[in-house]
């Protein structure tokens, strides 16, 4: 059961990439059973993990190591734009007094090329915070949550397949 009263919560999951890594996919704030688990999409509903291997024509990942493989495989990086907030349980509606990460971390290492967002308060919070600090613009991917019903899963595919070009 979440917790229903906002709480400050800090982004408990470091980012995922490598030296090879060309684009970067940011997330709002993890799930509370992402931030319980301590790594990305933890929740079966999310279509993530489904979604991210259809465009690469892989095998969903069933595990940690699988997830990661897949990530880096084809070079991707994974992380969020939020480092801590208040937020009630899961809901990315109620995320209030953010602190964004710091994602030099990661172009600082990584040749990232690319910056997509997964879902409408990422590219939200990207756009404020992130944006003039990376001078690169962010393509909105439509939201993987299962809270996004509006999108069945081969629509979100489809949308997804951005990530090949």
């Amino acid at each position: 059961m979440e917790n229903l009263v906002a709480q400050r919560q800090v982004h408990p999951i470091p980012p995922l990439f490598s030296e090879r890594s060309e684009i970067l996919i940011l997330g709002s704030f993890p799930s509370v059973m992402s931030r319980n688990e301590a790594f990305f999409y933890a929740h079966p509903q999310n279509r993530f993990w489904k979604t991210v291997a259809a465009v690469f024509a892989a095998p969903v990942p069933g595990n940690l190591e699988q997830k990661k493989e897949l990530i880096l495989q084809n070079r991707l990086a994974l992380w969020d734009v939020i480092a801590s907030c208040e937020i009630t349980g899961s809901s990315d509606s109620s995320v209030r007094h953010v602190t964004p990460t710091d994602l030099s971390v990661i172009f600082a290492s990584a040749p990232i090329r690319r910056v997509f967002v997964n879902g409408k308060t990422a590219a939200r919070v990207y756009r404020r915070y992130q944006l003039p600090r990376t001078g690169m613009e962010a393509v909105c991917l439509p939201s993987t949550s299962p809270a996004n019903a509006a999108w069945s899963q081969a629509q979100l595919v489809e949308a997804w397949m951005r990530l090949r070009e």
